[in-house]
């Protein structure tokens, strides 16, 4: 990184592994990667300066072998090179020699798969980009991931802690920041004669103008959220409630859906094929119908066709469905795969804008290297 000094003359600062690490967590949380994933760092350690970074969509031995010629000690892969326990590494397999090169050249590894998926700015949002969707949302929005803080704040102190909660992460709905819901009432207590009470004497009965103060966070915040309460709260003992919500977090999920301008089936079939640069695209039977709604998914998607159908999309655009997988589109729907590699080639764009935003005199490299297993003859 270049910084100046106060003179105007360029200094320049190394980086460390978890500064970038930081920013992609805050971007698209480990939280929020599925429950068979392995995302995160998977070798290397978080204190090493970063000398260059090079963004792949799959770390192989030959991606290793690139970041070494480019002078770059971390990786950046979509997809995790080790996605279940090693027991043995002794370069039997691919996975444990690329581990095996990596820990003997210091080349740290870190992987952003489906926790990459499941935000609104993430993998499907760049296909969403490349296809010119409007009116995009998520297809299926996760629930179980938002928690609500019940708290009661003295009315002079509402301000400073209200205000300490939402720098935690709290308060977000959608485009909205700091929303909250608040009611004035009445406090009462008792201290007995080991408390040093805030408001009012130990031993007392007090009765204290407070506001009841409820908003929101995501499950993964809640210890920093109630740390923050903690430290602005006057009271010496601070009463909370924190509920489990089964609300829709429509700003995570999987897949995508939005709109096109209408158009015919083979003239979206074709444009999907140029835009994602797609090899093939193996379809099931057109429908006679135009196409408007447009479902996708970035990687193998299956598990998403029945909320694609019921969100009314004409086409589900996706990958790795199996032969008998075409048949359930029965009619109601086209599906249209286009390779697991292709859809998600373009992975590397975003995380390479992504932390240019954040880093913009940061050497951040992209590979060169296509790493599809798939070749087509």
């Amino acid at each position: 990184c270049i910084n100046l000094d106060i003179f105007g003359n360029q200094i320049m600062t190394m980086m460390k592994i978890k500064d970038i690490t930081t920013y992609l967590e805050h971007i698209a949380p480990l939280a929020l990667q599925e429950s068979y994933d392995n995302c995160g760092l998977i070798v290397g350690d978080k204190e090493w300066e970063v000398s260059k970074v090079l963004v792949t969509l799959d770390c192989t031995e030959a991606i290793v072998d690139e970041a070494i010629s480019e002078g770059c000690n971390l990786i950046i892969a979509h997809h995790p090179i080790v996605f279940s326990g090693l027991k043995k590494i002794n370069g039997k397999n691919y996975v444990e020699r690329t581990i095996i090169k990596a820990i003997k050249n210091d080349v740290a590894i870190y992987a952003i798969h489906t926790n990459y998926d499941n935000v609104m700015n993430g993998v499907n949002a760049m296909i969403a980009s490349r296809l010119g969707l409007t009116n995009v949302k998520m297809l299926s929005p996760k629930g179980g991931l938002l928690k609500k803080l019940i708290t009661f704040i003295p009315d002079e102190h509402y301000h400073a802690v209200s205000t300490a909660v939402f720098a935690a992460g709290a308060g977000h709905i959608g485009n909205y920041s700091e929303t909250s819901f608040n009611t004035p009432g009445f406090g009462t207590f008792r201290g007995n004669e080991q408390s040093n009470p805030t408001i009012g004497k130990a031993g007392e009965l007090e009765k204290v103008a407070e506001i009841r103060f409820e908003t929101i966070f995501p499950t993964y915040l809640e210890g920093k959220v109630l740390s923050a309460l903690m430290s602005a709260h006057p009271y010496e003992e601070v009463a909370y409630d924190v509920v489990l919500l089964q609300n829709e977090w429509n700003q995570v999920g999987s897949g995508m859906i939005g709109e096109v301008d209408e158009q015919s089936e083979m003239d979206f079939l074709q444009s999907l094929k140029d835009k994602m640069e797609a090899k093939v695209v193996r379809h099931t039977p057109t429908l006679g119908k135009s196409i408007k709604k447009v479902a996708i998914c970035g990687g193998s998607g299956r598990f998403l066709l029945n909320d694609a159908i019921a969100a009314g999309a004409d086409v589900f655009v996706t990958a790795d469905f199996k032969y008998h997988d075409f048949f359930d589109a029965d009619g109601k729907i086209i599906v249209a795969d286009i390779g697991h590699y292709e859809s998600e080639q373009f992975t590397k764009d975003l995380l390479k804008s992504h932390l240019l935003e954040k880093f913009p005199t940061f050497a951040v490299l992209k590979s060169k290297i296509n790493t599809n297993p798939i070749n087509y003859l």
